[in-house]
């Protein structure tokens, strides 16, 4: 079963592109996917205000600068042991060459770095992954260096975590994160939250009564139902599954169990679909991004590249 067919990667040379050309590498090969790489140069506006034949040699030059630079983050791609099917230069913004690019590739899951780091500094995303991942109308991977440097060597993911609800793109997340696990041995979390406010009645005290017991009726359910899908997967192959049943506010709440069992990627479906609104993903989605501490991969939930 392929899961992406293509995986577009976007790098700048950076630190951070360099984990995930790797993190991109490790799936094309364990997933049989294609990668393709693109790189978005910066435009140079005082091109455009004297066009003489100097200006027009300059101009030469620095595309010549660009496409050198394109080429060495190839070569970046060969020497992690991956093979590039296509690559791609482009020049203006960033977000929008990326997210043009992989429609127009039709692509199954975009692949960037992330320039956060620490509890304070990861809250705020760079600027590009965080354009792309609310506006692709594919999957996302926001990739985040874990461990040392050999544990990334050693490993593509460590423990994955995937968040469920019961949606269609929670499901479609927990069918990839299956399919990403049982190609690394990976050991997966499966994780869904539920909000005790939710079950609490608004009419008064004298509407509590059994309250209490109703809300433990409803948090067994909830363990077995996370249990059962926890048993899917067991019986599809993936060799480590445990499931948890967390109270509390859903995207807090999956954060801080990627955190407390150290996990290396965390899955999530989004909402966002297309047009406006794709630039809304949901509120664990996105509260993921800005302050998981690990890779957060983003499955739409219209993903089709599962064939």
């Amino acid at each position: 079963m392929r899961i992406f067919t293509k995986i577009l990667l976007a790098t700048d040379g950076s630190e951070s592109s360099e984990v995930a050309v790797r993190a991109a590498v490790a799936l094309s090969k364990r997933l049989d996917s294609e990668v393709h790489v693109i790189y978005v140069a910066h435009e140079h506006p005082y091109m455009h205000a004297y066009y003489d034949l100097r200006h027009q040699e300059e101009e030469e030059r620095l595309r010549r600068e660009d496409q050198r630079k394109l080429v060495e983050y190839v070569d970046d791609v060969h020497k992690a042991g991956g093979t590039v099917a296509e690559s791609y230069l482009r020049v203006g913004d960033a977000v929008n060459g990326v997210v043009e690019l992989a429609e127009d590739l039709d692509v199954g899951l975009a692949v960037l770095g992330s320039r956060g780091h620490g509890r304070i500094r990861r809250t705020l995303m760079g600027s590009v992954s965080m354009g792309v991942l609310r506006h692709a109308h594919c999957s996302v991977l926001i990739v985040r260096r874990h461990g040392g440097a050999e544990q990334e060597r050693e490993s593509l993911v460590g423990k994955i975590l995937v968040a469920i609800d019961g949606s269609e793109g929670a499901s479609t997340a927990a069918r990839v994160a299956m399919e990403i696990a049982k190609s690394s041995a990976s050991e997966v979390h499966v994780a869904y939250a539920m909000e005790k406010e939710r079950y609490r009645p608004h009419l008064g005290p004298e509407m509590w009564e059994g309250w209490e017991e109703g809300f433990e009726h409803a948090k067994r359910s909830a363990r077995s139902w996370v249990e059962e899908q926890a048993n899917g997967m067991r019986g599809e192959g993936t060799k480590t599954v445990e499931s948890h049943l967390l109270l509390g506010r859903p995207d807090a709440a999956i954060v801080w169990l990627a955190e407390e069992l150290g996990a290396g990627l965390l899955v999530v479906g989004s909402r966002g679909l297309g047009g406006i609104r794709r630039v809304l993903i949901g509120s664990v989605s996105d509260s993921a991004v800005r302050h998981a501490h690990c890779s957060v991969m983003v499955i739409r939930p219209q993903m089709q590249q599962i064939v």
